[in-house]
């Protein structure tokens, strides 16, 4: 009902919305009523109008009476099962919660009851719908006596009328709290579902679902690169699994700091060509625990926060109890603008990304630096979404801007002065994604890490990570540091699915970096992309809904990997126009008769990529695979894997496929880089061995 981009159609003739600021509205049409949880309190303020109020309680009846129509005539049974809802004899208020139309119907009704107590009299309107209600649960329904016993819905022509969490037995309600909150959910379409996708290792990017002969294709996953089954990266993983066990034993202090933390820290720091690295359970622990600790320490710290970070750098700064200051979105006269406004003596610290995940675009770090040196300010950069994709190494996209300059000085841990990367004072990074591990990390100064290692609650006392998730995290940054195949085949694939889509009249939110975002601008027709693309051509893409982005961005977010075929690429987007066309959704064109929306048909569509053509030829002009291709594992960096780890797992015996490989670096490299390259056959996806699989000589795709 409460629509912001309707409200601001009425401001002129209503005076309460025409007297406050849309900030207010926002806030008011987003927080509950403390008196009647049904409704926001923007709604509770309406419904004292002489006009809206009425309006609203016939709007509410025909909500109720549209509920309990829909409940007689579907097939109920169908639409539970389609939900993943199985009903038993025993039903609790999170499976009413989950119920298409018993949870929509108590929830229209609470409102109908809302809206008439906030009004102080009982209606005829009110006392209609809170009748017709019972009809909703009916039909079929099994969850029809849960809900009519429920608070707040009719049973027997008379209202349980209970708050949120209240009890008539004297005690607090947990579950009709828990009960109510997932309402919500359910009602503004952010309900999340998890889909059961087992992603396979010999058969990457193939994932099987609760069924184990049921396999998909998976085009959403952050394991940019494979590396989650990358051979050397298991060899290392069963390697250190056998010597070191399971568990770290403890946190970093007690029992947890083993040598191969150490290592793993000392590899980041050179990474990023920092003096010091600390690693922690994810980024989200690192964001968190690095930004709060700088809060408490630094007197007077105001943080400069772009409008589109990560929840993790949001929650952190808000932990922190420093002054937070937006920016708008990669804007720099705004970010300019709001430094001018604070002392250049007080601490201050510009928060943002590299790459922004759900857009696609990239942050101008070398603006922000200089901006940050002008007004004595530090900045903190999320490299989460770029580390093992940008740059010769795989430092992210602070290094790839200076990619000549860090490709000469090769595998030196020292910083490159005045370079972008050298410039940025904390960098802070994942191990989850594009190197398909697990974990976090912040890097930066010596004593900037040290204060953290010694201050951050969320380092001190969290269980260290396991060695051998520790070690094939080492292994898969060593990997990549030697080697720009993977990322520059990866663009390859970004660019033809991104061109395909777009001849198609597809929307993909225009940007530089490897981020597909498909828009759809409906949460329910995100959903609804989803599932068909998953039950109907067996391609699982997420949807993304609010709060991850706004209302009316919706979107699907395309992941496309190195291992993606050239058969499995024509399938996507065959299904993906498919979908399009069934559902009705909004093509480019459509979009800008509408005036554009997310960037979308407002001219912006060509954006020029951040990897350079020439860039991506000095991996030797990589080729997207073919279905029965094998998976080429480079002979070189795999070798520097397996000496950086002879000191504490000792040499690795060689195969008889291996040693050929090796001697091919002298005598037939080439032959045998095309030998790794079999014609390709029909559909049929290439299993990678976990440890025992040929290493094949890639000459020219050594970095």
């Amino acid at each position: 009902m409460e629509r912001l981009s309707t409200l601001s159609r009425f401001k002129k003739a209503c005076p309460f919305l025409g007297s406050t600021q849309t900030q207010t509205l926002r806030s008011l049409s987003s927080l509950s009523s403390p008196r009647y949880p049904a409704l926001s309190q923007l709604t509770e303020t309406a419904v004292k109008c002489p006009i809206m109020g009425p309006a609203l309680q016939m709007r509410s009846s025909q909500m109720v009476a549209g509920y309990a129509s829909v409940a007689a005539q579907v097939d109920v049974q169908k639409i539970h099962h389609s939900k993943g809802i199985f009903p038993g004899d025993n039903v609790s208020d999170a499976d009413i919660a989950k119920c298409p139309h018993a949870s929509a119907a108590r929830a229209a009704a609470r409102m109908a009851e809302d809206l008439s107590a906030a009004t102080g009299a009982k209606t005829a309107e009110a006392t209609r719908a809170t009748r017709t209600a019972e009809k909703v649960v009916s039909g079929g329904c099994p969850f029809h006596k849960s809900t009519a016993a429920a608070p707040g819905v009719v049973v027997d022509n008379e209202v349980h009328k209970v708050a949120s969490g209240e009890s008539t037995t004297g005690t607090f309600n947990y579950d009709q709290l828990y009960a109510t909150e997932l309402e919500k959910k359910h009602k503004d379409q952010s309900y999340r579902y998890f889909n059961n996708i087992n992603r396979l290792a010999t058969k990457f990017p193939v994932a099987h679902t609760v069924n184990v002969k049921d396999e998909v294709e998976v085009w959403c996953a952050n394991d940019y690169l494979g590396m989650g089954n990358n051979p050397i990266v298991l060899e290392t993983m069963h390697r250190t699994l056998d010597k070191y066990g399971a568990g770290a034993g403890g946190t970093r202090n007690i029992a947890g700091n083993s040598a191969m933390h150490l290592g793993l820290e000392k590899e980041l720091a050179s990474l990023h060509r920092k003096p010091a690295a600390l690693i922690f359970s994810s980024c989200y622990v690192a964001n968190d625990a690095t930004l709060s600790t700088l809060g408490a320490k630094l007197p007077g710290l105001v943080y400069f926060s772009d409008a589109s970070n990560h929840a993790s750098m949001i929650q952190g700064i808000r932990h922190s109890g420093a002054k937070k200051v937006i920016f708008k979105h990669n804007n720099m006269e705004d970010l300019e603008s709001k430094l001018k406004m604070w002392p250049r003596e007080t601490p201050k610290i510009i928060a943002f990304e590299s790459v922004y995940s759900m857009c696609g675009s990239i942050g101008p770090i070398e603006e922000i630096c200089d901006l940050a040196k002008k007004y004595g300010a530090l900045t903190f950069l999320d490299e989460v979404h770029a580390v093992g994709l940008y740059g010769p190494r795989g430092a992210g996209v602070a290094e790839h801007l200076d990619f000549e300059a860090h490709q000469r000085a090769g595998q030196s841990p020292e910083a490159i002065k005045h370079s972008v990367m050298d410039r940025v004072d904390m960098i802070t990074g994942t191990l989850g994604k594009a190197y398909g591990a697990v974990g976090g990390y912040v890097a930066g100064s010596r004593d900037l890490v040290d204060m953290i290692r010694s201050y951050a609650p969320g380092f001190i006392f969290t269980t260290s990570l396991p060695p051998a998730t520790v070690a094939g995290a080492r292994a898969s940054i060593i990997y990549q540091k030697h080697h720009i195949g993977d990322r520059a085949l990866k663009q390859v694939n970004v660019r033809k699915v991104k061109e395909r889509l777009a001849a198609l009249d597809i929307p993909v939110v225009p940007g530089p970096s490897h981020i597909v975002p498909v828009l759809i601008g409906d949460a329910g027709l995100a959903k609804a992309a989803s599932d068909k693309l998953l039950n109907g051509h067996g391609i699982y893409v997420q949807a993304i809904n609010h709060p991850t982005v706004a209302v009316g961005e919706e979107r699907l977010r395309v992941t496309v990997t190195p291992r993606h075929t050239a058969e499995q690429i024509d399938g996507l987007v065959t299904a993906v126009d498919t979908v399009f066309t069934e559902l009705n959704i909004n093509r480019i064109s459509e979009w800008a008769k509408l005036g554009g929306r997310a960037n979308v048909g407002v001219g912006k569509d060509n954006i020029e990529p951040i990897w350079t053509q020439s860039q991506i030829n000095m991996a030797g002009v990589p080729q997207t695979l073919h279905n029965g291709q094998a998976v080429v594992v480079n002979a070189a960096a795999a070798k520097v894997v397996r000496k950086d780890f002879e000191g504490l797992l000792g040499p690795v015996g060689l195969s008889d496929e291996e040693r050929k490989a090796e001697a091919g670096l002298f005598t037939g490299a080439v032959k045998l880089a095309a030998e790794a390259f079999p014609k390709h056959v029909p559909r049929a996806y290439a299993p990678v061995s976990s440890i025992e699989v040929p290493v094949a000589v890639q000459v020219p795709v050594s970095a």
